[in-house]
C-alpha cells in the first residue's frame, strides 16, 4: 500500500504539470485548408529550437468554463483558411490574430471560435499562426509583424480564388494580437522583409480593424501615457473599431490614446470601454456586458458599409 501511494503520488504531479495534450479528432483546424506562410522558411530562420507545442494545462485558467488553447515555440507561420457557406458569403476577409503577450497563442479563445463568428457574418476569415515567442535580443513584434505583412498580402493576392472583395480585407486582434493589427494599419508601405513572390506585391494594407483589449500601444513616461513609437497614425490610417474594460491589467489607456490619435488624423473609428472585464475574454459569453461586443462590431461593419 505504501508503494502504491507513492506511485499514485508521482502520477497526480505529473497529470497536472504535464502540458494538456488535446485529441487528434478534436484539432480545431480539421478540415480547413492551411497555408505556409513562407514556403522556403521565415526570415531569419527556425530560431526557437523546439518543436511548436500546446502548453495548456489543466490547471490553467479557464474562460466561461472552457480551457484555453496555448501553442508556444511557433517557427513555421500558417493562414488557415475559414470560410462561409457559398450562400452566404459576403465576399469581405478578416485576417485573425490571436493574443498571448507574444509568447503563446490563444489559438481557440482569440483564433479559431472567432474565425467561427466571422463566418457566421458571412465573412471569410484567415487565422494566422505567426512566431512566437520572440528571440533573445529582437524586438517582440518584429517576427509577427513580418507575419502579418505577408498573410494579408497573402489574402489580397488570392481574393478571386477565395471570392473576397479586395477592397474589403481588414483584421482583428486581441490583447497582442490587437498590437500587431495596430501595427500592420500603420506600417503597411513598406515591407519589412525581401519580398519573395507575387503576393508581396499586393498592398497590406487592412480595410478596417478591429482591436479587442490591445495591449503594447502606449508607453507611460514622466509626463503621462503615449503611443508608442511605431504606431505613427495618420489618415491613412484605417477605421478602427475598439473594445476594452476600464478594470483591464493592461490598462484601458490602450485604446484611449490610440482612439485620440485616430480622432487627431480625422480616421472615422468608434471606441467601447466597459467599466468590468478584465483581461482575455474573447468572445466567450459571460454575465459581463463586454461580452457582448460582438453585437457592436457587427453593427460598425455594417455601418461601415463593410457589410452590404
Amino acid at each position: 500500500m505504501r508503494t502504491y501511494a507513492w506511485l499514485l503520488a508521482i502520477f497526480l504531479v505529473q497529470a497536472t504539470s504535464a502540458p494538456y495534450a488535446y485529441p487528434a479528432q478534436a484539432s480545431p483546424l480539421a478540415g480547413h485548408v492551411t497555408i505556409k506562410l513562407w514556403p522556403h522558411g521565415a526570415p531569419g530562420g527556425r530560431g526557437h529550437g523546439g518543436p511548436e507545442k500546446d502548453t495548456t494545462r489543466p490547471t490553467d485558467r479557464r474562460v466561461a468554463g472552457k480551457q484555453v488553447m496555448r501553442l508556444t515555440q511557433v517557427t513555421e507561420p500558417t493562414i488557415t483558411v475559414f470560410q462561409p457557406p457559398a450562400g452566404r458569403l459576403a465576399h469581405v476577409g478578416v485576417v485573425v490574430f490571436p493574443g498571448g503577450g507574444y509568447h503563446i497563442l490563444a489559438f481557440d479563445l482569440e483564433g479559431t471560435e472567432v474565425c467561427e463568428w466571422l463566418n457566421s457574418l458571412g465573412i471569410s476569415a484567415f487565422l494566422v499562426k505567426y512566431r512566437v515567442p520572440p528571440l533573445p535580443g529582437v524586438p517582440r513584434y518584429r517576427a509577427p509583424l513580418q507575419d502579418a505583412q505577408r498573410a494579408l498580402g497573402y489574402v489580397r493576392y488570392h481574393t478571386k480564388e477565395w471570392q473576397v472583395d479586395p477592397h474589403r480585407i481588414g483584421v482583428i486582434g486581441f490583447s497582442a494580437g490587437g498590437d500587431l493589427a495596430a501595427l500592420l494599419s500603420n506600417n503597411f508601405k513598406d515591407r519589412t522583409y525581401q519580398p519573395i513572390d507575387p503576393a508581396d506585391q499586393a498592398s497590406c494594407r487592412p480595410d478596417f480593424a478591429m482591436l479587442i483589449y490591445p495591449a503594447y500601444l502606449v508607453e507611460k513616461s514622466q509626463q503621462g501615457y503615449q503611443l508608442v513609437p511605431q504606431l505613427k497614425v495618420t489618415s491613412d490610417t484605417p477605421p478602427s473599431f475598439l473594445v476594452q474594460a476600464e478594470d483591464d491589467p493592461v490598462h484601458v489607456e490602450n485604446v484611449i490614446y490610440y482612439f485620440m490619435a485616430l480622432k487627431h488624423a480625422t480616421v472615422p473609428s468608434e471606441m467601447h470601454i466597459y467599466a468590468k472585464g478584465g483581461h482575455g475574454y474573447g468572445l466567450r459569453r459571460t454575465g459581463l456586458p463586454v461580452t457582448h461586443w460582438t453585437d457592436l462590431a457587427g453593427k460598425w461593419l455594417r455601418e461601415q458599409g463593410v457589410l452590404k
